[in-house]
């Protein structure tokens, strides 16, 4: 690889990153309004993951093998993930609004293994093949990083 093709690279590289921070100038209201309401939920709940963290994994673990949580649990968010999923659909218009589309499907897909799976293979999922407790901090991380995101991009747009 010549200098030239390196540094088309580089900036090809540097170019793309930016396109990963730059939020789009206006978006719709609708957008705005779940990208704070997400954003703003899971920097707190990140921060209370990381304060509690003992009793986070209990109640994790205790919800996980309640049948009638697992119920409750489950309608609550599958509540959640229908408003989200038929007030925002939108598939293109920028990184922010394919991230608020992608909450919204994820917390109904979770919201029907709640609801329909038995609750010991759930348990075994989300406790065994995730390594909740091993991967806590990560999880949490991840929870922050998306919370700090949305909620800068909420903050940050125009409405439209």
């Amino acid at each position: 690889m010549s200098i030239r093709e390196g540094q088309f690279a580089l900036l090809t590289i540097s170019l793309a990153d930016k396109s990963l921070i730059r939020l789009e100038g206006t978006m719709s209201s609708r957008t705005l309004f779940l990208s704070r309401l997400i954003g703003l939920y899971c920097i707190l709940v990140a921060l209370s993951m990381v304060t509690r963290k003992q009793a986070t994994l209990e109640s994790v673990r205790a919800v996980l093998r309640d049948p009638s949580m697992m119920f409750v649990l489950g309608a609550i968010m599958l509540v959640a993930g229908l408003a989200m999923v038929l007030a925002h659909n939108i598939w293109s218009g920028g990184v922010l609004a394919v991230i608020v589309t992608l909450v919204g499907w994820m917390t109904l897909i979770k919201s029907l293994f709640f609801l329909f799976l038995p609750p010991e293979m759930e348990a075994g999922f989300f406790l065994g093949q995730l390594h909740y407790r091993q991967l806590f901090y990560m999880y949490t991380a991840i929870s922050l990083v998306l919370g700090v995101y949305l909620t800068y991009g909420g903050f940050k747009s125009r409405s439209s």
